[in-house]
């Protein structure tokens, strides 16, 4: 029997010993390590023109050659398009699409995105997701685009998560196009306004 106790008495100091390495290490890399963070989930529209005294996008470059629209691989698109809470461009605006998108593909498929939203709306004021990767697809009903969260400013600071990008409405008469971001955020303790 003494054997015994002295081996669970071994085994108990061994996982205790771990359990004191990890919570150190833990301590090393912050709270991020330890904890899920808080998820969030926005629904936002951006209100984009292409044309007209409200334009919101503009192509700024292209292939030599080529007519710069969204699907002729080398275009570089600026953008900085009103954010609203609903559909109309008469809803309560909430802040501001700000980035650049460029075909990257040859047939015209894709395009990738660097852009900010930065809030002006009450509960979020001065705060910015950023998102970066693959463009959203301009046809009404399309599929929906996934693009990655890769940080974010006052309260989404350390902030990851994604966004669904999809078109929703579509007026070429107006050069109006809405795009819809149904976007999950997840804060982390450490983030929040300073």
């Amino acid at each position: 029997m003494a054997k015994g106790s002295a081996l669970a008495s071994i085994q108990i100091s061994l996982v205790l010993l771990l359990a004191i390495f990890v919570c150190s290490e833990a301590d090393l890399l912050g709270p991020v390590c330890c904890c899920r963070g808080k998820e969030t989930n926005i629904t936002v529209y951006l209100q984009v023109f292409t044309g007209g005294p409200n334009t919101t996008s503009v192509a700024v470059a292209g292939a030599p050659g080529m007519p710069r629209t969204p699907s002729n691989f080398g275009t570089i698109i600026v953008n900085d398009a009103k954010m609203t809470q609903g559909i109309s461009n008469n809803s309560p605006t909430i802040g501001r699409a700000q980035g650049i998108y460029i075909a990257s593909s040859r047939d015209g498929s894709s395009s990738q995105g660097i852009f900010s939203l930065l809030f002006s709306n009450f509960q979020y004021n001065g705060s910015t997701l950023e998102f970066q990767g693959p463009g959203y697809n301009l046809q009404v009903g399309g599929t929906a685009r996934e693009i990655p969260i890769v940080g974010g400013t006052q309260t989404f600071r350390l902030a990851r998560g994604y966004g669904f990008f999809q078109t929703v409405l579509q007026n070429p008469a107006q050069n109006k196009t809405v795009i819809r971001g149904d976007i999950t955020v997840i804060q982390y303790p450490g983030g929040g306004k300073v």
